[in-house]
């Protein structure tokens, strides 16, 4: 019986989930996001979100601790043809991106202000040839993502989640902008609705009621 026993042995041995933990987190800070499934996407969560954890930290004794969980300082290729990795006529890497560079000055600053769960994974609803293991994809996240299209197809429902997220971030911005255009300004008056509008023929010049009343009579009126 398996009581108290914590985590998921994958069907394999200790080094050799470690050395696969190692590898799947490298591909994930390489790109973005990888997929696998699902019980390897579980176990590897926690695996990455301590490093990315120790890297928000920035001091040499996180950046040891990160290097030695990968087993190294490991390169990081984007793909085969980039400008910045050079291999021997072997075809040995000679000079490429360190992951754990890109780590601590990418992928930690953006999650100074977020405490935690930093990937996300999404099932596909397929699965893999072979054994039909349902698969996964585990991404890291940020504050404004709101999600890519992973399973291939339009989603209809992303896609209004999409724009639900881009109207309230411009009204946010809006919002901002105005607050911070308006400044200080005098109380303009306001009209009572309870006085009544004085004609334009008034203002003009004719005389009013009480005027016209203290008027002299003219001769025509007394004749």
């Amino acid at each position: 019986m398996r009581h108290n026993v914590y985590g998921r042995k994958l069907g394999r041995k200790t080094n050799h989930r470690i050395a696969m933990w190692r590898n799947m987190a490298v591909s994930l800070f390489t790109h973005g996001q990888i997929t696998t499934t699902v019980p390897k996407a579980k176990s590897l969560r926690p695996f990455v979100e301590k490093l990315i954890t120790a890297a928000k930290k920035g001091d040499l004794a996180s950046r040891r601790r990160v290097i030695a969980a990968l087993g190294g300082d490991k390169p990081m290729i984007v793909e085969e043809d980039h400008p910045d990795v050079e291999r021997n006529k072997y075809g040995e890497i000679i000079k490429s991106p360190k992951v754990v560079k890109h780590l601590f000055d990418e992928i930690a600053p953006k999650y100074a202000d977020r405490s935690g769960g930093y990937t996300r994974i999404i099932r596909l609803g397929t699965h893999r040839v072979g054994d039909g293991s349902d698969l996964c994809v585990i991404q890291l996240i940020s504050e404004e993502d709101t999600g890519p299209q992973v399973a291939g197809q339009h989603s209809r429902r992303r896609e209004k989640a999409n724009r639900r997220m881009e109207r309230a971030a411009a009204l946010r911005k809006g919002a901002a902008a105005a607050a911070s255009s308006s400044g200080p300004e005098a109380p303009t008056a306001v009209a009572d609705p309870e006085e009544p509008e004085v004609d334009a023929e008034l203002e003009e010049g004719s005389p009013t009621e009480p005027e016209a009343a203290d008027a002299e009579p003219s001769p025509k009126d007394e004749s």
